[in-house]
């Protein structure tokens, strides 16, 4: 009798994984809408491809890379031209561009599929938010053929993919982060209007004062260990520029005709933005290919022996890992909230609606822990912007993951080019700007709304 239970509860489970998501909530975990359920396991399959390639990047595991057959096979084939290169020390650096390209067309398809879905009714919403485990299988299936796609002009082609998915990216990284920040903001001054409780307004200064200070010792170090009285005069010029830029967006914030416009707008925004900008910084000045202006520049040889001069480094570094933290974070907010702003809910296409109320009452009524369908009368955000998202993250991650790196034309080295050092830049160009359009944009145009 036991075993009968046993069986049809296996049975219940594997009926869960290939249909809808209600059935995947446990019964410790409470209702919750079919609509962030399925992007938080969307975002699980993101975090389980990111946490394969950190193993597959792992010193012991990458050594062990070249025992998958024909892996190493032709890895010497640039634009057509045969080399017999050693590929040892690369392995982990191909295997993560593979991972990362699984990731990326496993998400493009999804986004395919869903254009256009309008709600729940339409068939593939059936899709978009069940048969997990099939999915999972699809997964697979594209990473294992991914590992079998001949170097050729992959690696060099796939990095400019990279290249640009991780530039946008980061612009939604910012959108988020000045998104936060005003919300942030407009929470503590909203209860310190109405408790009256001076406390806020003394949390709200120690909050901005410590990013602040954050800021400044981070810019000191950066000119201390990433320029050299004599040389380094790029890393001097774009350290000040962005020294500069945080300046401005700062004094901006507090102008009497911004409060004005914007009575919420302060320094703990500018404060936090100014944070984010220096560290894209540091992670852009850790891309600059000299080594005397970046001494913390890794070094990979064609050889997995060290050198007398430079031993074998590994891929992690710091700026690497509060990537990857901001990375987790980042998915994560775009999984499971849409903002307090309509402005930023029609540029990232998620707005939660009132649809599916009637199915979280009948969740509580009946006690039943299970996921209720809140989109019959319209999706609560757009599933194909949703997936081009997630495809942005991936190859955001997998370029985190290998530090913007890639082999030189003799594949002896992997090298860092300054074309990592000027699209991180430039994305934090553009965060300032769109920052300092956020404050001015109601004095700009006096007659939209932008509350």
């Amino acid at each position: 009798m036991g075993a009968c239970l046993g069986v049809c509860s296996l049975l219940s489970c594997v009926s869960c994984l290939c249909g809808s998501a209600p059935c995947l909530l446990c019964g410790c975990c409470p209702s919750a809408k079919n609509s962030t359920v399925s992007r938080l396991l969307f975002t699980f399959f993101l975090f389980l491809g990111t946490l394969v390639s950190i193993i597959m990047i792992i010193p012991g595991v990458e050594k062990e890379l070249h025992k998958l057959p024909g892996f190493c096979e032709g890895s010497g084939s640039v634009l057509g031209v045969q080399t017999h290169v050693d590929c040892s020390s690369f392995l982990g650096h191909k295997a993560v561009y593979r991972m990362g390209f699984a990731m990326a067309a496993f998400f493009f398809l999804f986004a395919l599929l869903m254009v256009c879905v309008r709600s729940s009714k339409d068939p593939r919403a059936a899709v978009q938010n069940g048969f997990w485990f099939f999915k999972f299988l699809v997964l697979v299936g594209i990473t294992v053929g991914a590992f079998y796609i001949p170097d050729g002009a992959f690696t060099s082609v796939w990095f400019y993919f990279g290249v640009v998915g991780s530039f946008l990216f980061i612009l939604i990284q910012l959108v988020l982060l000045i998104d936060f920040a005003h919300s942030w903001s407009q929470l503590w001054l909203h209860n310190a209007g109405e408790s009256n409780a001076k406390g806020w307004y003394a949390a709200l200064c120690i909050i901005t004062f410590i990013f602040y200070a954050t800021s400044i010792a981070a810019i000191v170090l950066l000119y201390i260990y990433y320029t050299k009285p004599e040389g380094c005069t790029e890393g001097k010029v774009l350290i000040s520029i962005n020294l500069i830029l945080c300046f401005i967006i700062s004094a901006v914030s507090i102008l009497p005709k911004i409060q004005d416009a914007q009575p919420h707008s302060g320094l703990l925004q500018a404060s936090l933005i100014t944070l984010y900008t220096i560290y894209v910084t540091w992670s852009a000045l850790a891309n600059v290919p000299t080594q005397t202006c970046n001494p913390t520049l890794l070094v990979r040889n064609s050889t997995s022996s060290a050198t007398a001069t430079q031993p074998l480094t590994t891929w992690w570094d710091a700026p690497s890992i509060v990537g990857l933290i901001i990375f987790i974070l980042c998915t994560l907010f775009i999984s499971v909230r849409s903002s307090d702003h309509p402005q930023v809910n029609k540029l990232m296409l998620t707005e939660e609606s009132a649809a599916g109320a009637g199915g979280e009452a009948a969740a509580v009524e009946s006690g039943l822990h299970r996921a209720y369908d809140n989109e019959q009368d319209g999706v609560s955000y757009n599933y194909t912007f949703f997936h081009l998202c997630l495809l942005l993250a991936a190859l955001y991650i997998m370029m985190t993951l290998t530090n913007w790196y890639r082999p030189d034309e003799s594949l002896r080295v992997l090298t860092s080019p300054w074309t990592a050092v000027w699209v991180k830049i430039c994305s934090s160009w553009a965060g300032l700007l769109l920052y300092l359009w956020t404050l001015v944009a109601p004095l700009v145009l006096p007659n939209r709304d932008f509350s």
